[in-house]
């Protein structure tokens, strides 16, 4: 459905030059002469990079329908990944492509949000942070300290990163699933 470039908001998925994208920064502006213009920053929903465009006030663009959905990880089977909907309880697979990097941080009942165009998930969404089990590093020595540097570990999802040298086997710490970056140790 087209749209003047007027209808636009934060949030809403365009199609631009056959490719889908979200609407990240929406900015209206009016020169003291001439006649006013839009520009927008837009994220390619399947490869993330970013677009900067400018549009004049009477341009249309192409609305996309968008749905965010909820989903919980159930199982894998091969490149497929098996998700339920939290709202409908149906089963949604999703390809191992669509996850990317995130894969390495899904854990049994991670839940991820779907975005949907037409029936069929075209990007799925980590959570932001996850809580993780060191499973494998080097043992720390005496004195050391959150200063000292950090050491490679293997947490329950399979992922390797670097920590802190005091954490040690078995401690439970939260990751930032965006940089895969140690942020804290978690008490349970």
């Amino acid at each position: 459905m087209a749209i003047t470039i007027n209808e636009v908001e934060n949030g809403m998925g365009l199609l631009v030059d056959g490719q889908l994208y979200f609407v990240t920064e929406y900015n209206h502006v009016k020169p003291g002469k001439g006649s006013a213009f839009v520009r927008i920053r837009l994220k390619n929903i399947k490869t993330d990079a970013v677009l900067e465009r400018t549009f004049r006030s009477a341009d249309t663009l192409e609305d996309v329908p968008l749905e965010r959905r909820r989903m919980q990880f159930t199982y894998a089977s091969g490149d497929e990944y098996h998700f339920m909907d939290q709202n409908t309880y149906e089963d949604t697979v999703i390809p191992k492509a669509i996850l990317g990097e995130g894969l390495k941080y899904l854990k049994d009942e991670s839940i991820v949000e779907a975005i949907v165009h037409k029936g069929q998930v075209v990007k799925a969404e980590m959570p932001t942070f996850i809580i993780a089990t060191i499973l494998e590093t080097d043992p720390g020595l005496k004195g050391d300290s959150s200063r000292a540097g950090y050491k490679p570990a293997k947490i329950d999802t399979g992922a390797w990163i670097q920590i802190p040298l005091f954490i040690q086997v078995g401690e439970t710490i939260k990751v930032d699933t965006r940089t895969g970056i140690y942020v804290e140790r978690v008490k349970q």
